[in-house]
């Protein structure tokens, strides 16, 4: 009835022709635009109208709750077909057997309709549609005894079980993928080992919210992401809705300026009031203790039995560092799972084709990547598993594209074997090379980090964390006095990077705890053009950030145990970057850059060895930051994976 009443709609559309004739050219051509992007738009809904049948069911877990599903399945019956499962927290809308999806073909999704798979979307415990209470990355419990021993993969097993039996025309096999939190989801699904349960993408996966993804890096708590995203997603639902919850209206148009003015932690605890449970109890819990612990997923990573293929973004901005720990730890920890690899330069979930992938910001990729991706690997990869597609498994150990060089790479294992650790010294007059200087005429370098003038994370003004930041131009950050910023020789030979960075800094401050965010760019020829018309920003000299990364100093020891610094003391500061995939072309410069603000992407440390989820407004102080590079016991250094 639905897709009726919106042909009819259209149909009017057409005839209103006639009333634009008469105006001038500009109104005739945009009302053809207009008319094009609908015709699309309501073709494809027709097609899943006239192809596919949709029921709602409310799904029993084993403890009595009912999960709201809505299944997807096709009308042609001549085969009995795969199953497609998503479990998200972020609706299954549209709500209604007469409501179809319509934003499908804009995504990879559109191939598994295409492909006559039944479809299936669940809104998780206690989310929109759903009956239970909600937790955020709710543990894995390892030996379930009773009924009410449920968590994520429980949950997961108990609707697979319900499908496979109540799904007419399943051919017994189910696959199953998410993106960022359905990500998590994913990743709780391999685990529950339900033997219908063939294959399993886990992408950008929310794996650890303490050490690497979304709001804490290294113990740094990472405020416009945190904030923007619990004021709404973090307040009750007390009965299920179809109806979502804002977040909190930023006023302005400058985020800078709001959380600059709002201060110290403690005031944005105010704004999000007292039912706001996980922000609330992140607040508790300032540390990597036993509460964090428990809602990593890779605890759960031991004898998986579904293939596994995890994908991330180079530039996610969000769950980079998932996404290739995620892998790694079921490399280690689960040794027989058939687990793979593959990341793309992409920003948080482009792979879906909501972008083709072949540019992101200023920096160009040279093809349409995020096609390429779905073309070339995802759907090949549940098509062998459910479908019998193909002779051998179609998708290698790691499939990884290297910037710079923008070509797609497989690899028998990540890292990759080729790789070699090179040590990159900070030196004297703001150089950065490969050969030391033994005795250095200028043995450290200072500067002073103000929390009253942090250094912004993007050089213009604007409301919302942008995804572009992590490949933005650096030049604006090179040019402030709080940033220390290291440069090679121009390069003779190429340099491509292939794993994680590990930072190993002589530090001392004059102050008892102080961040240090670590980046590394690539700084483009002089005359460097792209040859073509994507882009009129300057990239003549344009300084790529490649990989950025944030320690909060008092976990350099430990995330358990925070310790603080003694004012003018050196202290060794060592931390892990995420891995990168890139190459410094010929021409090029490598750049190191060292700041202690990020803001605001990453909350302001006061500055002094405290809980700063509870510090007041005359908490911040400046410090004297010193980097030391005196060639012998004081020497801060890079160790980059270099490929072979």
């Amino acid at each position: 009835m639905a897709v009726a009443i919106e042909f009819t709609i259209y149909i009017n559309l057409i005839k209103s022709i006639n009333c634009f004739v008469m105006k001038n050219i500009f109104s005739i051509l945009l009302f053809f635009s207009c008319i094009t992007l609908y015709s699309q738009y309501q073709l494809d809904s027709a097609w899943i109208y006239e192809n596919y049948t949709k029921r709602e069911e409310m799904i029993e877990m084993r403890d009595g709750i009912k999960l709201y599903t809505a299944i997807y399945t096709p009308k042609d019956n001549a085969e009995n077909h795969p199953i497609m499962f998503m479990r998200t927290p972020y609706s299954c809308n549209p709500y209604g057997v007469d409501q179809y999806p319509v934003r499908w073909y804009k995504t990879g999704w559109k191939r598994y309709f295409k492909e006559k798979y039944i479809v299936v979307m669940q809104d998780v415990r206690g989310r929109f549609m759903s009956e239970g209470k909600f937790e955020d990355v709710r543990p894995f419990i390892k030996n379930k005894k009773k009924k009410t021993d449920i968590d994520e993969a429980s949950d997961t097993y108990d609707a697979i079980d319900w499908m496979i039996k109540n799904i007419a025309f399943n051919n017994g096999k189910v696959g199953m993928m998410g993106i960022s939190y359905p990500g998590f989801y994913a990743s709780m699904g391999a685990v529950s080992n339900h033997p219908a349960l063939i294959a399993v993408s886990p992408q950008a996966p929310v794996t650890d919210w303490f050490i690497g993804d979304d709001f804490h890096h290294n113990g740094a708590f990472f405020l416009m992401d945190g904030f923007h995203f619990y004021s709404g997603f973090g307040k009750p639902r007390p009965k299920p809705t179809t109806q979502g919850e804002p977040s909190y209206a930023i006023p302005g148009d400058d985020a800078y300026d709001f959380y600059l003015r709002t201060g110290a932690m403690q005031n944005f605890t105010k704004l999000m009031g007292k039912e706001n449970a996980f922000w609330n109890d992140m607040m508790k819990h300032p540390n990597y203790d036993d509460w964090w612990k428990a809602r990593d997923a890779r605890r759960s990573f031991n004898d998986v039995k579904p293939a596994v293929l995890f994908v991330g973004g180079l530039f996610d901005a969000e769950d980079c560092w998932g996404a290739w720990n995620a892998y790694k730890a079921m490399e280690i920890q689960s040794p027989s799972t058939n687990n793979k690899l593959v990341m793309g330069p992409w920003f948080h979930g482009s792979w879906d084709e909501r972008v083709d992938g072949s540019q992101l910001g200023n920096v160009q990729f040279g093809s349409a990547t995020s096609t390429w991706y779905q073309d070339n690997v995802q759907l090949p990869f549940f098509n062998y598993h459910l479908k019998g597609v193909g002779s051998k498994d179609p998708i290698s150990e790691a499939t990884i594209f290297f910037t710079g060089e923008n070509q797609w790479k497989n690899f028998s294992e990540w890292p990759p074997k080729q790789t070699r650790k090179v040590e990159y010294f900070l030196l004297e007059k703001n150089q950065v090379s490969s050969k030391i200087i033994s005795k250095p005429k200028t043995k450290f370098s200072t500067y002073i980090s103000d929390p009253a003038h942090p250094v912004p994370y993007r050089e213009d003004v604007g409301l919302s964390r942008t995804v572009e930041y992590m490949c933005d131009d650096q030049r604006f950050t090179s040019r402030r006095p709080d940033v220390l910023t290291y440069r090679s020789d121009i390069l003779e030979e190429a340099i491509t990077l292939a794993g994680p960075i590990e930072v190993d800094l002589d530090v001392s401050i004059s102050t008892t705890d102080a961040d240090f965010i670590v980046k590394i760019i690539d700084q483009f020829p002089q005359d460097f053009s792209y040859g073509n018309n994507k882009t009129d920003y300057p990239m003549k000299s344009y300084e790529m950030m490649v990989r950025g990364e944030v320690l909060r100093g008092k976990y350099r020891n430990s995330m358990e145990k925070p310790e603080p610094f003694k004012p003018g003391q050196n202290t060794k500061v060592k931390f892990t970057l995420p891995d990168i995939a890139h190459t410094f072309q010929i021409g090029h410069k490598l750049v190191i850059q060292i700041q202690s603000t990020w803001f605001p992407l990453v909350d302001r440390n006061p500055q002094q060895f405290a809980d700063i989820y509870h510090c007041k407004d005359d908490a911040f102080k400046k410090s004297d930051i010193t980097i030391f590079h005196d060639g012998q016991l004081h020497q801060s250094k890079i160790v980059l994976p270099v490929l072979d």
